[in-house]
């Protein structure tokens, strides 16, 4: 894998990326053969690019929300810097939330009839602590927990798929929100 192979395909997401790639190279993109470990390594050097801290990305989460290594171990990091902590915790737990639960705060989303019913949904918006920014959003019973959309095997992803040495300290991936909310949140 050339330098010049990576910057290529950087250069290609950064236009995907923020919207500046014509339908005719969406396509191509699309149909095109591809190689995993270029597009892997060019994805994480892309977002790398894009955040002013130190710590290595090692599975990007979303264009702001990232799994990186940071003193040995793999915690979810905002491209603002803000640290949510370890990444087998729903890192929702530690956003800020906006609860839309009226039929008036819905109605600032959607026209009258064009919605859920309140008593039946809640619409949660959920900010990033450190920024503002909207993260996620969800429509779900009211009092059901946030869902936990995307907990990777990041170790057998580097270990087995990726044939790399997983660059943080090894754990298992099992989803520990539980257990946190249940040590640390006092109802």
């Amino acid at each position: 894998m050339t330098e010049e192979v990576v910057e290529a395909k950087i250069k290609e997401l950064e236009r995907l990326l923020e919207n500046k790639a014509s339908e005719d190279e969406i396509f191509r993109l699309i149909a095109s053969e591809k190689s995993p470990e270029i597009s892997f390594d060019a994805v994480i050097e892309y977002f790398q690019r894009k955040v002013s801290w130190d710590e290595r990305i090692i599975l990007p989460l979303s264009k702001h929300l990232f799994i990186v290594c940071k003193e040995g171990k793999a915690i979810v990091k905002a491209a603002c810097g803000y640290e949510f902590g370890d990444f087998r915790i729903n890192w929702k737990v530690f956003s800020k939330v906006r609860v839309r639960r009226t039929q008036e705060e819905i109605e600032e989303l959607y026209p009258p009839f064009m919605h859920s019913d309140p008593e039946w949904t809640e619409i949660r918006e959920f900010l990033c602590p450190g920024c503002g920014k909207l993260l996620a959003v969800e429509a779900v019973p009211p009092g059901y927990p946030p869902v936990f959309e995307f907990l990777p095997d990041i170790v057998t992803f580097y270990e087995k798929w990726l044939g790399r040495e997983f660059p943080c300290e090894k754990v298992d991936v099992k989803d520990l929100t539980a257990e946190y909310i249940k040590e640390n949140i006092k109802l």
